[in-house]
């Protein structure tokens, strides 16, 4: 394909394929073209949490990622079942960005196994913009014995779509003059950022594809789904001006867990809390950051799925003052009489831990930063089990 001056962006989506089963495959001859299971303990079917990601030969059983850890089992009982090995794939992940960068500096990282990258200026060091792709897909083998699919496109919609396409191993590049006839004849459902809401909405309005959505009348689509449905039209229509952040600092920290049986106890459960609190304020502390928001994650039965935040005056990585915020989030939730299956804590709206709010530090906190220093000290000689607070013991 000839490329002219006028196609001057190229936005490549790399999505790693089925990341965590394939490095376990890799390390391990006995799991390969076996169905592998990456997530919490089936316990023979009657496990909690969910799948993290599956071989594709686990999925040929409809296996796949976020689905409970129970009916995976269920649909596929003889598969080889894994925890996570968070080390070993992040080791993985680390290689796997340090082919990214010696690409391009325009790295957006989507998460430890995708990424956006913008090789407009960068793709004549390589060859062609497809030339390049290609180049990243074999130096990711080469480097890490993984296999990776690559959409190429003018936007990053079109990119992310395009390598979702043609997986394991694909390669899909869609040309400036043909997006509209690469995007029209697909599922509306593969627009990014449409939720399950707005679909529903939009198939009660016989629209189906993404052709539908661009030809749909722009003021009914505003009408019904306000500022998203001149948003959704727009992304229907070709029309994505979002660049590719090369932001890498952290947005975020979090943990979470999931109990082995849903549970109404609310010692319990605050407990669960505190720890959380204690592992998120640590790596605060490590990373050299402080939060102002603070968000309560809760799960009931069901699996409907809820979050509470609070912004707070003062940024913060005090475990105390999340675990607060926490407790009052919680106590404020009505559960409806639904036991409680998973709780999380996130901090965000992040800081240096150097900045101050104040122009003098109160002596308290001088305090408080001393002993949850020699907290840290502690965990890190004897480990995270070495010392806990009396209310993120179990009973």
């Amino acid at each position: 394909m000839s490329y002219s001056k006028q196609d001057r962006r190229f936005v490549a989506h790399v999505d790693m394929d089925a990341f965590f089963a394939s490095i376990e495959q890799r390390d391990n001859p006995a799991y390969r073209a076996k169905p592998v299971v990456v997530g919490a303990d089936p316990k023979g079917g009657k496990g909690r949490g969910v799948v993290s990601t599956c071989s594709y030969e686990a999925r040929k059983f409809g296996i796949h990622s976020a689905m409970p850890i129970s009916i995976a089992y269920r649909k596929c009982p003889h598969a080889v079942f894994l925890p996570p090995d968070m080390g070993k794939y992040e080791v993985a992940s680390s290689h796997i960005y340090q082919v990214f960068y010696s690409f391009t500096p325009e790295v957006e990282p989507v998460g430890i196994d995708e990424a956006f990258l913008d090789i407009t200026g960068s793709f004549h060091l390589f060859g062609t913009p497809l030339g390049t792709c290609l180049k990243i897909k074999s130096k990711i083998k080469k480097m890490t014995g993984l296999t990776a699919s690559v959409g190429l496109a003018p936007t990053k919609m079109a990119a992310k779509i395009a390598s979702d396409l043609e997986k394991p191993d694909g390669m899909v590049e869609v040309a400036k003059e043909k997006i509209l006839d690469f995007l029209w004849p697909l599922d509306v459902r593969r627009i990014w950022g449409l939720g399950q809401k707005s679909e529903e909405i939009l198939a009660g309005m016989g629209i189906k594809t993404i052709g539908d959505l661009a030809r749909a009348d722009i003021k009914n689509l505003k009408n019904i789904l306000g500022k998203n449905g001149e948003y959704f039209w727009q992304l229907a229509n070709g029309v994505d001006e979002r660049t590719v952040d090369a932001e890498t600092d952290a947005k975020s920290v979090s943990n979470e867990t999931t109990f082995d049986l849903d549970t109404s106890d609310d010692v319990l459960v605050e407990s669960a809390l505190m720890a959380l609190c204690e592992k998120v304020s640590a790596r605060l502390r490590r990373d050299g950051l402080k939060c102002r928001t603070i968000t309560l994650k809760i799960r009931l039965e069901g699996f409907f799925t809820y979050t509470r935040s609070l912004t707070v005056p003062e940024p913060t990585n005090f475990t105390d003052s999340l675990y607060k915020v926490i407790k009052d989030l919680y106590n404020n939730f009505s559960t409806r009489n639904k036991k409680v299956r998973l709780v999380g804590v996130r901090a965000s709206n992040l800081a240096s831990s150097d900045f101050q709010d104040s122009l003098f530090t109160e002596q308290g906190d001088k305090k408080l930063e001393a002993i949850h220093g020699a907290v840290d000290a502690i965990k890190g000689k004897f480990g995270e089990d070495s010392i806990c607070r009396a209310k993120s013991m179990p009973s």
